[in-house]
């Protein structure tokens, strides 16, 4: 299937636009190569008119599908009256982004960013304040324990404690005041807990390390070391939040509350860059004027966008159905791949397939999937990320399945 052009046009070809963005680009990215144009809850399509069912949902920030109708039209009508009047002014939609996203998610202070590493970042500089003003540490001293295979963003501040070395290779000097522990490892977070220790800063689930998965009852004695020691909890939930696990929030499979939580990615269903730190007064509360900041940050468009985000993504249950299709989908992944899978991981809609090295490698499938219609990334070098919207059906995951199937059964 072809798309016509304009009459006295010729038709742009996928071939010249990947070979012009090779060419002006900086190749900090190797994308498959389709190239789209357009977008519908689970489906995209490229510029020749081919279908695909979107996998990665652009990293969990299309949760709610693309162009949702509701969010498109919130931005539409908030864009034709006001989008930026920059945090010296007050907005209108300000206000009422602040209630409703507290009162979702229990919040007692909330501080709006734009990109999910900007709310990494925040949260940083408000622990470590914390710790010098609240909690008493020597002024310099604060320390921040992380997980090894975390990913939290690409600042210098923040792929200083990376353990990936294409994120940190050459970018150094980095700042200081990180330690590095296992990820999972409750016992070595009390290990390396020391009077000077502000913060535990950790994904409820690694995304980027393949959708890899605690142990059971692990944040649960994360959140009884934490208490126990004065140690704020900080939880980037920014791609594992908002449904994408079948909860509104992945600390909920533990029942427990962090004390800072990073949410971003689907906060705007994929329309516009929104982040928050959710925490409460006593931590966000040393900020004062002047000390921290952002131009966009709490922008009246961001705000309208990101309302009405959360409207779709709760009143349309798009959390219950990751849970149940989430389930669906892992089942029937677990039957599969022959000799080629060593592992089916996941929660909800965060799906991973691992395959055995000798499987030729996770580039490798997802090409192959590309060419029956699915788009998946592949992370790691073996494993394929399986996330897509969360308004996908029961009917879309069996259309998806057949076609997954033989790709993981040819490379058994």
């Amino acid at each position: 299937m072809n798309t016509a052009t304009s009459p006295g046009m010729s038709r742009t070809r996928s071939a010249d636009l990947i070979e012009l963005e090779h060419s002006l680009g900086a190749h900090n990215y190797k994308p498959l190569d389709v190239v789209l144009t357009r977008g519908e809850r689970v489906w995209v399509w490229d510029i020749d008119g081919d279908r695909y069912l979107d996998c990665l949902s652009a990293y969990s920030a299309v949760n709610q599908g693309h162009c949702h109708p509701r969010i498109l039209a919130a931005m539409v009508e908030q864009a034709g009256k006001l989008t930026l009047t920059s945090r010296a002014f007050r907005n209108d939609q300000l206000a009422l982004f602040y209630e409703e996203l507290a009162a979702l998610t229990r919040s007692h202070k909330i501080l709006p960013m734009n990109s999910g590493a900007e709310a990494v970042e925040s949260a940083i500089k408000a622990v470590r304040k914390w710790g010098y003003e609240v909690k008493g540490v020597p002024e310099g001293q604060a320390e921040i324990i992380v997980c090894s295979d975390n990913f939290h963003g690409r600042t210098i501040g923040i792929v200083g404690f990376s353990t990936d070395p294409d994120a940190r290779g050459g970018f150094g000097p980095f700042p200081a005041g990180f330690r590095v522990i296992p990820f999972g490892d409750a016992d070595a977070l009390e290990a390396a807990i020391t009077p000077n220790t502000v913060g535990f800063l950790v994904e409820p689930i690694q995304g980027e390390a393949g959708v890899i998965i605690p142990p059971a009852g692990y944040f649960r004695r994360v959140r009884e070391l934490c208490t126990a020691n004065g140690v704020t909890l900080i939880l980037d939930e920014i791609q594992t939040g908002l449904g994408r696990t079948g909860r509104l929030l992945a600390e909920e499979h533990e029942g427990i509350e962090a004390d800072v939580t990073l949410i971003g990615k689907a906060l705007s269903g994929g329309f516009y860059p929104v982040s928050a730190v959710l925490s409460n007064t006593e931590v966000l509360g040393v900020l004062k004027p002047g000390q921290h900041g952002s131009t966009f940050g709490g922008n009246p468009l961001a705000c309208a966008v990101a309302r009405a985000a959360l409207k779709a993504l709760t009143e349309e249950d798009m959390i219950g159905n990751s849970a149940g299709q989430g389930a669906y989908f892992k089942h029937h992944l677990e039957g599969m791949g022959g000799g080629a899978v060593r592992e089916v991981r996941g929660r909800g809609l965060m799906l991973a397939v691992e395959l055995h090295p000798e499987a030729g490698g996770a580039r490798r499938a997802c090409e192959a999937l590309r060419a029956r219609g699915i788009l998946a990334k592949d992370t790691h070098g073996h494993t394929i990320r399986l996330a897509p919207p969360l308004v996908i059906t029961r009917d879309e995951i069996d259309w998806a399945l057949e076609r997954i199937e033989p790709v993981l059964a040819a490379l058994g």
